[in-house]
């Protein structure tokens, strides 16, 4: 019996999204997976950070799923967790993530360090608010899984995000959770 794929899936070592031809990629992908194997699903993790841009967010509109990155709810936050090199502001990319319509997976790392909690009750109740405004079909949820360079990070339980997260199930929402 012959085996294909379920999920061509775009992720990696870097920013998928940063390729300069990230579109026609998509495109030809595509048109390749309608032609070879209708059935899979085409993903691409994606950092979020260049969702502003129109030709990035048609793009990543086009694809099954979409797992868009937010990890912080607060610019200070992202700068001490994603270390982002340029310009990022995530009222920025709320604003972009809003034209998706809720038609994207939102993926989100709960972790702490003797510097930073994102699970600290005002950052939570943030994250929250940005879930409600955005409305995602579906949330994925976790924490640390390997080694890591900065060896203060902590990580969370299933248990412990579980119950940080259990107002959004209470409303209805899908969530991934994964230690």
């Amino acid at each position: 019996k012959e085996e294909y794929p379920d999920v061509l899936t775009f992720a990696g070592n870097g920013e998928p999204t940063m390729h300069p031809d990230f579109p026609k990629v998509i495109d030809v992908t595509l048109r390749l997976r309608d032609r070879y194997f209708p059935d899979a699903k085409v993903s691409v993790l994606s950092n979020a950070t260049l969702v502003g841009r129109k030709e990035i967010a048609d793009a990543l509109m086009r694809v099954d799923n979409p797992i868009l990155k937010i990890d912080a709810s607060s610019d200070e936050l992202v700068r001490k967790i994603n270390k982002p090199v340029g310009h990022y502001c995530l009222d920025d990319i709320v604003k972009a993530l809003k034209e998706f319509d809720g038609n994207f997976i939102l993926q989100t790392m709960f972790l702490k360090s003797p510097d930073f909690d994102t699970a600290a009750p005002q950052s939570l109740q943030r994250w929250m608010e940005i879930v409600r405004e955005l409305g995602p079909r579906e949330i994925m949820v976790y924490t640390i899984d390997r080694e890591t360079p900065d060896k203060s990070l902590g990580k969370y339980t299933v248990e412990e995000m579980t119950a940080l997260v259990q107002p959004l199930l209470d409303e209805g929402y899908k969530i991934q959770i994964r230690g």
